[in-house]
């Protein structure tokens, strides 16, 4: 076999590894993929029982309560437009209040309760790392 073709040989066989192994890497992440859903979206998608996603909206006012065993507690999330109750176990961050933004991952119950295994808790919308506002002032004034 002449080394042009070896050469040919050899680049269509890397190819055809790189082409299995991102295959590979794809299938693997699509079962760990979880989803962003809103209240809104959550109810109009009819998401299944058991499917791993995140829910993502603002602790409704007044509507935290914690149960007789101390670190389960149930409150409701809310996007303006629908509710979804939620249900965790467990400690949750300092910044979970209500009013504020929250992202609960777990999974839908079959009644419609939101099981979560983690919360994160999202800072004010306004918040704004030091070094991103300096660079947007930068921006703003090269604009002008």
């Amino acid at each position: 076999m002449k080394a042009k073709h070896q050469r040919l040989v050899l680049i269509g066989l890397a190819v055809a590894a790189m082409i299995g192994a991102a295959l590979l890497a794809m299938s693997a992440l699509k079962d760990q993929a979880a989803y962003f859903y809103t209240p809104s979206d959550a109810i109009r998608d009819h998401v299944e029982a058991g499917r791993a996603v995140r829910l993502g909206g603002m602790v409704a006012d007044k509507s935290i309560k914690r149960e007789p065993d101390g670190i389960t507690i149930r409150f409701i999330v809310t996007d303006n437009a629908a509710t979804v109750p939620v249900r965790f176990t467990g400690i949750t961050p300092d910044l979970f209040k209500e009013k504020s933004g929250v992202v609960a991952e777990g999974a839908f119950d079959a009644s419609g309760t939101f099981i979560a295994t983690n919360i994160l808790a999202k800072h004010d919308e306004r918040y704004m790392p030091p070094q991103v506002a300096r660079g947007m002032h930068k921006t703003e004034s090269l604009v002008r």
